[in-house]
């Protein structure tokens, strides 16, 4: 259950960067809402997690969660560039995610 609150998490972390983007440096009323609203929700989430789950490989996969939906979020809605390096290194970071939840990397 814990893993699928930083999941959740991880995906509401997309949300508010992407809505951070969107707010235009808080100027716009509701991506501002959305951005204060997902931040809340993951950070909630993800303290939640934290109660059963090693902090290391919980926040490993709630930024990379973040950071790899943030990114192609970006280049599938938002206009960001693509790129084979970008594809190449979103890939590499849910690689190194996979590899902290291995057999052997816990105790």
């Amino acid at each position: 259950m814990a893993w699928l609150l930083v999941i959740i998490a991880g995906l509401l972390e997309t949300g508010f960067a992407v809505c951070l983007k969107l707010s235009q440096g808080f100027t716009r009323l509701w991506p501002t809402v959305a951005f204060a609203a997902f931040a809340l929700g993951s950070f909630g989430l993800l303290t939640l997690s934290l109660r059963k789950l090693d902090i290391g490989p919980a926040y490993a996969v709630w930024t990379g969660i973040g950071a790899a939906g943030t990114a192609i979020w970006g280049m599938l809605f938002l206009g960001d560039l693509v790129s084979v390096l970008k594809i190449v290194s979103i890939t590499l970071v849910i690689l190194g995610v996979i590899g902290l939840q291995l057999p052997g990397s816990a105790h």
